[in-house]
């Protein structure tokens, strides 16, 4: 009885952990924003459609060890609309990055200085603007938290206010995405 109560047990287990789902790497940014196949989906992507996106960035995690997923969803956008067939030329990603998801743009030096421990962003945002992402600080946040163009990572750009950047970038053809 103890001997079949473990094996099923195991089969149970062994059942469990072959149906979940997996997470793959993309093509556009392969070390971030991992996606999930969705086989046949209900609603199908436009592959032909010209996706212009603007991302509101406003919150980062409480420990500042921890990369931003926010930040990263903007790879796993990119990752999951080219699997899905969009080219990667029909694709225009804007950030508008304010609030807490500022220091983030810190460099590292200053980041380490302010939070004890190295910018766990940097390489993402460098994938991001390697991918033609275009990152803009909000100029209200940045004023507001001293964070200079030397104090902040050489790839960011700096807008009026993330406002702006928010609300031209949707007169411009610019979807917002919010979290």
């Amino acid at each position: 009885m103890k001997y079949s109560f473990l094996l099923f047990f195991c089969l149970a287990f062994a059942k469990a952990y072959a149906q979940q789902p997996i997470s793959t790497p993309g093509n556009v940014i392969s070390d971030f924003g991992k996606t999930y196949e969705v086989n046949n989906p209900d609603f199908k992507t436009d592959t032909t459609a010209i996706f212009k996106v603007v991302f509101d960035v406003a919150k980062a995690p409480e420990n500042p060890s921890l990369r931003n997923p926010y930040i990263e969803t903007m790879a796993r956008f990119l990752n999951m609309q080219e699997k899905a067939g969009v080219p990667a030329t029909n694709m225009h990603i804007r950030a508008a990055i304010h609030g807490q998801a500022a220091y983030g743009m810190l460099t590292n030096e200053l980041y380490k200085e302010k939070f004890g421990v190295d910018n766990p962003n940097i390489e993402l945002l460098e994938a991001l603007k390697e991918a033609n992402v275009s990152l803009i600080l909000c100029g209200q946040t940045a004023g507001a938290r001293n964070i200079t163009k030397e104090r902040r990572l050489e790839m960011i750009d700096v807008g009026l206010s993330a406002m702006t950047v928010l609300s031209q970038s949707q007169m411009e053809g610019y979807t917002l995405i919010a979290f």
